[in-house]
């Protein structure tokens, strides 16, 4: 189901693009290259991509500001790439909705690892499965989560979340009234641990909160601020 997965890779070294290219070609994917942020918020927007590959650092538009240009209008999965010193440019990058970052120099194989991870974990494909006693869904009132799908449904309305977005909302919903803090969050649903604040959460959780209240309020409240140590997930009495 891969094979023809769309990819844009912008960054603005050209010999980085022709690495990633050639790895990505040989796994049959669609590639698409920007040499800056700006061309690459274009494609970004006029096309659909299952995956973008976006540097941090690049002339005309950063990394930074591509993705926030992007997450208005897109979910469509992002990873950042960094270099080796820029703790706070990732912090920030999750901060504006990257899903993953990888750390230059890398090996083109972990680029192509990371890839086949976030389309399987944003596709929907699963859906498909015939086997509906199997069906991995979460219900409650005014909100479904369907994880073979990879859909959220508020009030019978479907949400456009980010692969993060909705592995943080996932993650909540499976542990109804279980309290995380955010270093728990951060290693369980960023799988990394790294130094610097922790607003990185906060901020997924203000965006994931936003999104659901676009449509029901009644769901975007059942993600509940336990002050002074965390989030919850809290299902309303009817």
């Amino acid at each position: 189901m891969e094979n023809g997965a769309r990819v844009l890779v912008v960054d603005d070294e050209d010999r980085i693009r022709r690495l990633i290219r050639m790895y990505l070609e040989r796994e049959e994917y669609v590639v698409d290259e920007a040499e800056d942020g700006s061309k690459g918020v274009e494609l970004a927007l006029e096309n659909d991509y299952d995956v973008i590959l976006l540097d941090i650092m690049m002339p005309v538009k950063d990394g930074i500001e591509a993705c926030k240009e992007i997450r208005e209008q897109k979910t469509t999965p992002i990873i950042m790439l960094t270099a080796k010193g820029e703790e706070a440019n990732r912090i920030q990058g999750f901060e504006v909705g990257t899903d993953d970052y990888i750390v230059k120099p890398f090996s083109p194989r972990e680029v192509v690892l990371r890839v086949k991870a976030l389309i399987r974990r944003s596709s929907a494909t699963n859906f498909l499965k015939t086997d509906s006693t199997t069906k991995d869904m979460l219900e409650f009132p005014h909100l479904v989560i369907d994880n073979d799908a990879h859909r959220v449904l508020a009030d019978g309305i479907e949400v456009g979340l980010t692969p993060k977005e909705y592995e943080l909302l996932y993650f909540l919903a499976k542990a109804p009234d279980k309290v995380y803090d955010r270093e728990q969050l951060l290693k369980e649903v960023w799988k990394y641990e790294f130094f610097g604040d922790l607003r990185t959460v906060d901020t997924h959780v203000k965006r994931l909160r936003e999104k659901l209240n676009k449509v029901s309020k009644d769901a975007a409240k059942m993600i509940v601020t336990v002050w002074g140590v965390g989030y919850k997930f809290e299902v309303a009495s009817e």
